[in-house]
Parts: C-alpha cells; sequence; structure tokens
C-alpha cells in the first residue's frame, strides 16, 4: 500500500494540472469504489475549482470552491494518470493502465484529463465540508506529520510513555504518527538500531532522540527519490520512484546487513513482515 512518500510524490505530480484549476467534468465508470461514491458525486465535483491540493498522511486532500473537500485514498493499487484531452469525452492515456480499470476519469481546466485506475478497487473517494475537516472520521485523532513542527524527539519521547507494545508496532499506529508505514518504519528503527521487537516504552530518551531523527531522514529521502515502486506504483507523472534500491532492511530477508554482515531478519507483527538486523538493532 502506498505510504506518505509515496502519496506526497503522487500529490505533486498532480498539483500543477489540478491545483487552481476548475473541473470541467467528471466520467464515473462504475458507481463504487471500495465504498459506494457519494451522491451525485459527478455533479457536486464538476465545475467547481481545487483551491488546494493537500496530503494528510496518506490522504489526498482537494479543497474545492464548492466549499466540500474531495477526499482521495490510493488503497493498494489505484493511481493516478494525466493525459491530455482535446474536449470532454475525447482523451487518451500518454502513461496507459489497464482501462477496464479507469473507474474516474476528471476532465481539467487547461485540456488535461486525469484518470483515477485501480484493479483492486480498495481506494475510495469522499466529499467532507471543508470547515468540518476536524471531525472527518477516518483522520479523527491522527498524530503529527513526521516533517511537521509538532513532531520532535520531546513529543516522540511522552508519545511513547506507558506504550507497553513492540516499538514497530506502536508506529504504525497512525494516532502516534500520521502516515507512517511498514517500509519506512523498518528502515527508520535501523537506522536508529532499535529493534523492532524492543518494548515502546523503553524507547523515551537516547534511542527516542535517535529514532526521531532517523524518522525525518527516511521519509525526506524517499520523498526525494519519488517513492519506493514496489508491485505496481508509479507517480502520476508515470515516473518509478527509486527509493527502493537504497533499502537497508526492508524485503531483504537472508541478505547480509550493510553494517555488519550478519543475514536479515523478518518477523511478522501486528500482520505485517518486520525486516531487521539482529546484530545492530537492540
Amino acid at each position: 500500500m502506498p505510504e506518505l512518500p509515496e502519496v506526497e510524490t503522487v500529490r505533486r505530480g498532480l498539483a500543477p494540472v489540478m491545483e487552481g484549476k476548475a473541473i470541467l467534468s467528471v466520467i464515473l465508470n462504475r458507481p463504487d469504489l471500495r465504498f459506494p461514491l457519494p451522491a451525485r458525486f459527478a455533479d457536486r465535483v464538476s465545475g467547481t475549482r481545487i483551491e488546494k491540493l493537500s496530503r494528510r498522511a496518506k490522504f489526498l486532500v482537494a479543497e474545492l470552491s464548492s466549499g466540500d473537500a474531495l477526499i482521495m485514498h490510493l488503497g493498494m493499487s489505484g493511481r493516478f494518470t494525466i493525459s491530455d484531452g482535446t474536449r470532454p469525452g475525447d482523451f487518451h492515456h500518454e502513461i496507459p493502465p489497464n482501462p477496464k480499470h479507469d473507474h474516474v476519469i476528471f476532465h481539467v481546466e487547461g485540456g488535461k484529463v486525469v484518470t483515477y485506475n485501480d484493479p483492486r478497487r480498495f481506494g475510495f473517494m469522499e466529499l467532507w465540508p471543508l470547515q468540518q475537516m476536524a471531525q472527518y472520521p477516518r483522520l479523527s485523532g491522527y498524530g503529527p506529520e513526521p516533517l511537521s513542527n509538532t513532531f520532535s524527539h520531546a513529543w516522540l519521547n511522552e508519545a511513547l510513555k506507558g506504550k507497553s507494545g513492540p516499538i514497530k508496532s506502536v508506529l504504525l499506529d497512525q494516532r502516534v504518527i500520521a502516515g507512517l508505514g511498514n517500509i519506512y518504519v523498518c528502515e527508520a528503527l535501523y537506522r536508529a538500531g532499535i529493534s523492532p521487537r524492543r518494548r515502546a516504552s523503553t524507547v523515551p530518551g537516547q534511542r527516542a532522540a535517535k529514532l526521531a531523527v532517523a524518522i525525518n531522514d527516511v521519509i525526506r529521502e524517499a520523498i526525494a527519490a519519488g517513492g519506493s515502486s514496489i508491485s505496481d506504483f508509479k507517480a502520476a507523472t508515470g515516473e518509478l520512484g527509486y527509493f527502493q534500491h537504497t533499502f537497508s532492511v526492508y524485503d531483504r530477508e537472508g541478505k547480509p546487513c550493510k553494517s555488519c554482515g550478519a543475514p536479515i531478519r523478518r518477523i511478522v507483527q501486528s500482520g505485517r513482515s518486520s525486516f531487521y538486523c539482529g546484530t545492530c538493532q537492540r
């Protein structure tokens, strides 16, 4: 599933095409994705202007001139592509996915067509009053963004106090840090020298200081690399991310640790694979 760096990469690809532009029309090729699309979705979105395209955790948020927020989640296989279209109904894909799975098509002011393609249909789109975003239930109670001013060593110290679960599982809790996912938690824990098995309540202090820096560094580097292209992730421009080429532990079970040479281990925690070096991470 795309994590924060991948969703931010998609946002950066879409922003020049969609931000400040009117949505001329919307074509729906089915009435639902993971959930049913909102009632009168095409009518409510068509004719509005996208004032701002932002990201919160793993969600894209388009602020519409109508006063609604168009909230979009990529799920496991969702992706956007950008193509040229001369008029509504007449478009082509410069970077074609399987057109069978083109579910939502936006014709945007300036002649661009933005297509949402999702073979597995785990993604979704919802409309929510912009002034009530703080009450949007799917983001309710989320913690700070890793690169925000709120997130710091001191904040992480407080967030981990009293948490008895493994640090890996705690970091995947979006109420602790918003947007972190399995790949980047594995990589950050490796850089900080912390075992994914370690109880979270034992991390505050020097370990938390290293971990806060590692989280920020990993997220910044991954965004700069366009995310990680595992499975079928591509940016809206069709480009592959390349952070996967720098993985230290993720998906490297049995391969030598880049620091000490010991084989990378894999365990399952909270239903997710954790990759780590048993020698370098304590």
